[in-house]
């Protein structure tokens, strides 16, 4: 059916000049906080939301505006959306934007444009004043906002144009009370606004379903309908007659003694006198029922005692429900809707991670059952974008003031331009709750292991600076699937997330035996060790993205020669530290006793490697570095010992005692007791580009 496109927005708060895409259906627009989430529904609702005020302040203005564009047209600020043509099409769609269309052939297309702008009179009294502000004064900008706001911003009008603006021809207001835009912004006081039958939603609610089984009987014609309906009314207006008779009955005795207050008081002048009397219709009898909730146990309680989350979820059904009166033909004739939108700022404000999945279910249903076209949520919920499919998702990113979009179902692409099934498909089944936060961070930082994802906060913090200040989310892919992601934030490609992303890869050194052996690991001291019996490779992966050489991606490893694996590297550079020896390192005696030998002057590496206990393990190491001719006396003892390390650690439970020991450690900063602990270089520069 009949869908908002695309927004193209102009001057409008943070928006200097964008174009958006919506989906037919649901649009999940997600973005860190200030990212303008907010703002694009408002921009929607100030184009098509007829119950809305128009006008604007001079705040909603954007502030990206040079004092040279002030000085050469006063500010406007323009909305247009595009109407299309979807799928299948409802009969009256066409006929409400048929003076709209700017596009008419086998589908159809029709632009509505808000404008709020400075009257053509004015614009020379405009340019007057605002060239009377030197270039180079010191707050130039103030002075011209100023300028607008006390002498201008009063004469400002806004129109709603249909079809191309050029034409200046205005919308019609019939065709525009034809949308149904409802909007629940995050704070929302539901129960002033629904739990009284006074409410006028909850009535007109009560009104339409009233009688409900009659309306929908298909075997009945219009005229039986309104005679059986007529027929009910006439026999609930003369049982409530019966009560009234009965309450003036009960009234009568006291009712002269009031009137007799009347009289005294000069009321009843003119042989005019108050009296009490009156009949009942089922719709003043609305403000009777109270909405309640009822247990299984029987227990009723009202509604105003529930929790905020329940009433939320109560007060959206109703809307809904009233979306449906709203558009039913048959009850409101002409003054029908045709086209009913829903757009719900924060659900999860109030609602808990298994009630947003459930509410977003339900809104599908709508969808699906044709109950309302389209649907615009915001959200910073990751258990909401986890629940939703990457085509409904739009994302928002502020960086430096410029907003951009970014379309995760049209990121997914191969070289040829054909889409990249198996990538989409692996992003969407590892985005769940801890991992969508990738969506919504301001930086990213991709790693390959729980360790890394434990540990690179407290090395941030080693070097004194803070990822969670700068607002990074740290991400664990689990192996090297970094390729997946990078679709989703590549700036050198189209509707990507462009924000800073950098990649922590293990170098991970291999050998294979000439002809045709298989690549197996090896140690950084067996790497192009033996040309002519080996062949050797490194993770191709660690120089990609080299740092640089990419707009916002860039990829940080060990080494070559040195370097294998992110816990080897830490041991490289703290060959001593003995804190990093856990309850779950086997072989911390033997390690322990490595460090000592490191450290005691005089030592040679031999003298390590008659340290290490009898194992085929143990003597690889042992023939490698005797063999290894290139390496330092210094490098070949730290490199024993960052073998035995990384050969006695079990990942998991390794990574969250050294998470303890480090913290630890860093609490005793400034004390005797505090042991250096030296962030190995590749992981230093990671954290320092993403903490400029």
């Amino acid at each position: 059916t009949m869908y908002i496109s695309k927004i193209q927005i102009n001057n409008f708060r943070n928006f200097k000049q964008k174009e958006i895409d919506f989906n037919d259906g649901i649009n999940v627009i997600i973005g860190h906080n200030n990212a303008g989430k907010t703002n694009l529904i408002k921009a929607l609702s100030l184009v098509i939301d007829t119950q809305k005020s128009k006008r604007l302040e001079v705040d909603d203005f954007n502030k990206n505006l040079t004092l040279a564009e002030l000085k050469t047209t006063s500010p406007k600020i323009s909305i247009a959306i595009t109407i299309k043509k979807g799928n299948e099409e409802e009969p009256d769609d066409l006929v409400t934007i048929s003076n709209w269309l700017t596009k008419l052939d086998s589908s159809y297309e029709a632009d509505l444009t808000y404008e709020f702008f400075l009257p053509e009179k004015k614009e020379e009294d405009y340019l007057k004043e605002m060239a009377l502000i030197a270039d180079d004064a010191p707050k130039a900008m103030d002075q011209a906002w100023k300028v607008l706001k006390h002498n201008f911003i009063r004469f400002y009008t806004h129109k709603i144009w249909g079809g191309d603006p050029i034409n200046q021809s205005i919308a019609d207001n019939e065709s525009l009370q034809k949308f149904d835009f409802q909007f629940l912004d995050a704070i929302r006081d539901v129960e002033r606004d629904m739990l009284t039958g006074r409410n006028t939603l909850l009535r007109e609610v009560f009104d339409f379903f009233m009688d409900y089984e009659i309306k929908i009987d298909g075997s009945k014609t219009t005229e039986q309908k309104h005679q059986e309906i007529k027929e009910r009314k006439i026999l609930f207006s003369e049982k409530s007659d019966v009560l009234i008779t009965e309450l003036s009955g009960r009234i009568d005795a006291g009712k002269q003694e009031i009137l007799s207050y009347a009289k005294n008081t000069g009321a009843s002048f003119n042989k005019a006198k108050p009296n009490f009397e009156g009949s009942i219709s089922e719709n003043e009898m609305y403000s009777v029922l109270k909405l309640i909730v009822e247990y299984e146990t029987g227990i009723k309680i009202p509604a105003t005692h529930n929790g905020l989350g329940y009433n939320n979820l109560i007060f959206m059904s109703l809307l809904l429900a009233k979306m449906q009166v709203n558009a039913d033909v048959d009850y409101l004739d002409t003054n029908a809707k045709v086209f009913t939108m829903l757009a719900i700022e924060e659900p999860e404000a109030h609602l808990h991670p298994a009630m947003q999945y459930k509410f977003l279910k339900f809104l599908s249903e709508n969808k699906k059952e044709k109950k309302v076209r389209q649907i615009f949520v915001t959200t910073h919920s990751t258990h909401i974008t986890s629940a939703v499919s990457l085509d409904e998702i739009i994302c928002l990113h502020n960086e430096n003031g410029e907003t951009n979009v970014g379309y995760p179902k049209s990121v997914f692409l191969n070289e040829n331009g054909t889409e990249n099934i198996k990538s989409k498909k692996y992003v969407q089944r590892f985005l769940d709750a801890t991992k969508s936060d990738m969506l919504f961070a301001q930086k990213v930082l991709f790693v390959e292991g729980i360790a890394e994802q434990l540990l690179l906060s407290i090395f941030a913090n080693y070097l004194d600076k803070s990822l969670e200040d700068h607002h990074v989310a740290v991400i664990n892919v689990g192996g090297r699937y970094f390729n997946h992601f990078l679709c989703l934030f590549d700036g050198e490609k189209e509707n990507t997330i462009p924000k800073k992303i950098v990649c922590l890869t293990d170098r991970d050194p291999e050998r294979k035996e000439k002809p045709n052996g298989k690549f197996k690991k090896c140690y950084p001291f067996e790497y192009d060790q033996d040309l002519t019996k080996f062949e050797y490779q490194t993770n191709p992966n660690a120089d990609s993205f080299q740092s640089g050489t990419h707009p916002n991606i860039t990829f940080y490893s060990q080494p070559i020669g040195t370097g294998k694996t992110f816990e080897y590297e830490i041991l490289i550079n703290n060959p001593t530290l003995d804190i990093l020896l856990t309850d779950s390192i086997s072989n911390s005696a033997e390690i322990k006793d490595l460090m000592i030998l490191y450290s005691t002057a005089g030592t040679t590496p031999q003298d390590l490697l008659d340290k290490l206990n009898a194992s085929t393990e143990n003597q690889r190491i042992i023939d490698s570095i005797t063999a290894n001719a290139t390496m330092s006396e210094d490098e070949k003892k730290k490199a024993i010992i960052a073998a035995r390390y990384l050969n006695s650690v079990g990942k998991g439970e390794n990574a969250l005692e050294l998470c303890y020991a480090l913290q630890e450690n860093l609490r005793k900063k400034g004390t005797a007791d505090f042991k250096e602990f030296v962030v190995p270089p590749y992981i230093q520069s990671a954290i320092e580009e993403l903490c400029q």
